[in-house]
This record gives C-alpha cells, structure tokens and sequence, in this order.
C-alpha cells in the first residue's frame, strides 16, 4: 500500500514537472514573437514599420485563436481521429491539463505564420495577411501536422518528438521515415517556403525592378533593431530545440531524465547558430569583399533553422557543418531569388527559413551520430517528407492568394504604397517628428519678445537657407536674438556640392545622393537683410560640407490674407 502511494507521489511530482517545463519553453517561444517584429521592422522602410508591427500583433491573435476553435481539430482530422478528440474547446469533462499542450502546439504553429509577413512586407493588405493567416492556421498548417507529427506518431521520451512509422514500407517497417525533432522543416520550411509563394503571388515591390529587370537595392530602415531582433529570436529558439529535448521519465526502474539528449540539443543548436553567421559572413566577404552585417545576421538564423530538425541526433562536427552550409547557402539563395526568379522576398524568408530548413532536414542520416536504417532509407525518407510538405504548401498558398489578387485584396494601391502603409493602412506614423514634411521637433526658442518683422523699410526680402536638421534649433535661436523670429521650415531633400553617400545592404551596394536636409524661409523688410544671413550662417556652420546654402531674393509684394494689408505692414 505505502509503496502504491509512493509510486502515486512520483507521478504526480514528475507531471508537474513536465508540465511547468513545457509552459516555461513555450513562454520562450512566444517571445520569439518579439525577436520577429523588431528583426521585420528593421529590414521594412520606416513608412511601413507600424504595419509591420501590427501583422505580427494579429498574427498571435486571430492565429492562436483559429488553431484553438479549428486547427487542432482539423490536425485530428486529417490523421483520422476525431474532431473532438482534438478539439480543446469542445472538452467537458474538467480537465485542463490538455490546455498546456494544445498551447504548447500553439507557439509552434504561429512561428510558422508569422514568418511569411516578412516575404510580402511593403505591400500586401492587412486584409489579405490576416486572411491567409486564419487559413494557415486553421487547414494548412494543420494537415501538415497530420501527416507529420500527428499522423505518424511520435515516440516520446518526455516531449522528446521523432516522427516514426513506415508508410512507404521502405525499412521493414520499424525504421524512422521521416524525422524532424523541433520543426526545421514542418514549422519553419513551411513558413519560409510559404512566404516566397505568397511573394511570388504578389509580385514585388514598386520600384524593385527597372524595366530591364534589374534589381534596385532598397533598405530597410534600422540595422539595429534587425540584429536585437535576431538576438531576441535566438534566445527563444533554445525554448525550440532544448525545450522539446527535456523532460522526466516514469518507469518501472524509477525516474530518470533526458539529460544525454539535452546536452546533445544544446550543444548541436549553440555550435549551427554560431556557424550560420560564420558563413554567410564568410560568403558576403568573398562576394563583396565586406563582412555584411544583415547576412551575419540572417545567417545566424539559417543555421538555428538548419539544425531544428536534426539537434538531438546530429554529431558535434554534423552541427558544425550544418550550420556553416545553411548560413553560406543564404546569401547565395538570396540573390538567385530576387535576381533570376524576380521574387521580391524582403526579408529574406526562403533563404533563412525555407532553404535553410529543407537543407537541414536533408542531411540528417549524413550527420547522424547513431542512424539506425541506410543512408540511402534514411534519405529518401526525408526527401519525401520535405517533398510532401513542400507541395501542400505551395499549392494551398498559392490557391489562396491568387484568389485575393482575383478580387483585389491581395495588394495595396499604388498611391498607398508609395505614401506608406503605416498611412494607408493604419492612418499612424511610426515617426511622427521624422516622417511628416511639416513638423520640426527641435526644442523651440528661448525668447521672450517675438514680433512681426513689418515696418518702415523701403523694401522686402526673401532669405532661404537649406540647412543641416541638426542645425535648426540654433539657426531659430539665432534668428530670434536677432530680431527675425518668423520663418517657415520644411524638411526636404537634394544635393549640392556634398558628396554622395555609399551604402550597402545585403551585399549590395548603393548610392545615396539625395541628402536630408532643412530648408527655411524668412521674409523681412525693416531687419537688415545681411543682419539675418549672418545670423543664419553663424548658427548653421559646422566647416564641413553638406553645412548648405542661402540665398537672397527681392520680393514685389506681400498681402496679409486676415488685416488686407500689404507691403512692408503685411509682413
């Protein structure tokens, strides 16, 4: 009786800790959520960040709830089980201990549909987004986990996940057919190869391609928040592998832990993280003789993607290898994209997420430490996995899609997408000071005695100064001191003598010409004109090109539009 009670105890102490072991990974994986909108943020231009940000808001909200009321149900489905066997929401019998691991397959299924915003950023409706988004977590993703790991059930030592069965019956039908322990290719080659359908659906960006189909470098708007985003995504992505890899045994011998294959996972995932940033880096040099930051970036990622569905049988050499393949194919995958199929993937899904993860996927029995069947078993097995799952994909995407693109939903105006779709799309400004051509944040005046600048003079003047930005707040200060408070300021763009600029992105490089600048206007008539051009040129020298130019001009006449008067008393 004691020992019944004992063994009862145990049992209990091992749920709970399993359970709170899967609620803390998922929670890390859900903040993963984070590292993707500050790493797409970062690669959109500023008009579009706060569409950016909403798509990945929506894309936890309406998706989680679908795959609550839907997907799950559908997975069941589809691998032949029934729909209230895997359906939460139609539970009545009390117990909620199924909730953690519907949301534990919940922040699974999201990463998947979050990574296609970042493929048709800059153009897409949020209409057509969140639409696709419903779909793919309520049947696409779904039936990819029935024929993955629903369908073909799982081994489980704890939440340890490797896809069995034989349904080719090509190894007798004991052999692993088809494994992918995190989701390398069933969360994120299907969320990168999905993304690159919808771009191609979509078509690209106005202005990406010239007439004669050449590719046009455009920036996106913060490096930094693309590799804090990175770093946020990294950090999540132990809850990924190293999450799934641990949990604790009941068994007649007593408890045990999965303590071999969690040291394997974090090692196998830390050694492919550090490698895919190794080379894209090293393949960026070779091609532009420059380390680029963003294909460090990017490639640090490919190689977490690379190493997700192999990490808990993959040697510490097959980590290595992996990592460095995944992240070199990046930049090299990248550019045949956008430059010979013309897909306009922003940023850069297929090459981090779907290449990635196909190649990854592949090389599992090349790099295992212990295979079990042939190499040649073992690699069709995963070829027809990869196959399979590709082929859903792109077919069900594309159907989708093109429908919206049929009724119009798919794509913003031109107008709209020229004036940003943080504007069109959401009626807010990511930047407020920044974007609007008619605000100027500068600090104000400290003056007390501002006046007209009308009086007795003979004549009036036009004074107009193209500045530095940064030089604003002093060149007002100046104006003020000087008796010749009243200007006009708009924030414009051009060039003069000041050389142009070279940047790079993605390896390529390109030319800013057009540089940021202030221009202000200030009218007088009884102030001494040279007095006010001193004052200007006093508060906006630095002795560097770029300072600007001020030009003087005679103006006729001038009406005061509330008093009617004109001339010198209109000013």
């Amino acid at each position: 009786m004691d020992s019944i009670l004992l063994q009862s105890e145990i049992t209990e102490v091992a749920t709970a800790v399993n359970d709170t072991w899967i609620l803390t990974v998922s929670f890390l994986i859900f903040f993963m959520h984070a590292g993707f909108a500050m790493l797409e943020s970062g690669q959109v231009r500023s008009k579009n960040v706060a569409n950016q940000l909403t798509k990945n808001l929506l894309t936890w909200s309406v998706g989680v709830v679908v795959f609550f009321v839907i997907g799950v149900g559908v997975a069941n489905v589809a691998a032949g089980n029934a729909f209230s066997a895997g359906a939460p929401f139609l539970d009545t019998g009390g117990s909620f201990g199924q909730y953690i691991g519907w949301f534990y397959g919940a922040v699974f299924a999201m990463t998947a549909a979050t990574i296609v915003s970042g493929a048709v950023a800059g153009r897409a409706r949020l209409r057509a987004y969140v639409g696709y988004t419903f779909l793919l977590a309520a049947v696409i993703y779904p039936v990819t986990l029935a024929m993955t790991w629903t369908g073909q059930g799982t081994e489980a030592g704890g939440i340890v996940q490797v896809i069995t069965g034989d349904f080719l019956g090509l190894n007798g039908g004991d052999g692993v057919v088809f494994a992918d322990f995190a989701g390398g290719m069933i969360v994120h080659g299907l969320g990168g190869i999905a993304g690159l359908t919808a771009a191609w659906i979509l078509g690209p960006r106005m202005d990406k391609y010239d007439s004669d189909g050449s590719v046009n470098v455009v920036p996106g708007h913060s490096m930094t928040f693309a590799v804090l985003g990175t770093l946020m995504l990294a950090f999540g992505w132990y809850g990924f592998n190293v999450g799934t890899a641990s949990g604790i045994n009941i068994a007649d011998s007593g408890i045990t832990a999965n303590t071999e294959v969690l040291g394997q996972v974090v090692m196998t995932t830390t050694l492919a993280m550090a490698m895919g940033a190794i080379g894209a880096g090293l393949v960026s040099l070779v091609q532009n003789q420059k380390v680029d930051t963003l294909y460090v970036a990017n490639g640090l990622l490919a190689g977490l993607v690379g190493i997700t569905a192999i990490p808990n049988t993959t040697t510490w050499w097959g980590a290595i290898v992996v990592g460095l393949v995944t992240g070199a194919q990046l930049p090299i995958v990248f550019d045949f994209v956008q430059k010979t199929f013309k897909i306009d993937d922003v940023c850069a899904v297929f090459p981090v997420h779907g290449s990635a993860g196909v190649i990854g996927t592949l090389m599992f029995p090349f790099v295992a430490a212990d295979l079990g069947p042939s190499i040649g078993t073992a690699f069709i097995g995963q070829f027809v996995g990869v196959l399979m799952i590709t082929l859903w994909t792109v077919t069900s995407t594309a159907l989708i899609w093109a429908a919206f693109k049929a009724v119009g939903w798919a794509r913003v105006t031109e107008d709209h997408e020229r004036e940003g779709l943080d504007i069109s799309e959401h009626g807010v400004e990511t930047y407020p000071e920044f974007g609007d051509a008619n605000v100027a944040t500068d600090g104000g005046v400290e003056t007390h005695d501002l006046r007209t600048d009308g009086g007795e003079g003979s004549g009036i003047e036009m004074i107009t100064a193209i500045i530095r930005p940064d030089k604003l707040g002093e060149v007002k200060q100046s104006l003020a001191e000087a008796e010749a408070p009243s200007l006009t300021v708009t924030n414009v763009s051009g060039r003069g003598s000041q050389p142009a600029k070279k940047g790079q992105w993605r390896g390529e490089e390109y030319t800013v010409d057009l540089h940021q600048k202030v221009k202000i206007e200030c009218v007088v008539a009884d102030i001494p004109t040279e007095d006010v051009v001193e004052a200007i040129a006093d508060a906006a020298n630095t002795g560097e090109p770029g300072d600007g130019k001020i030009f003087v001009m005679p103006i006729e006449d001038a009406l005061q539009i509330r008093t009617g008067k004109r001339g010198t008393e209109a000013v």
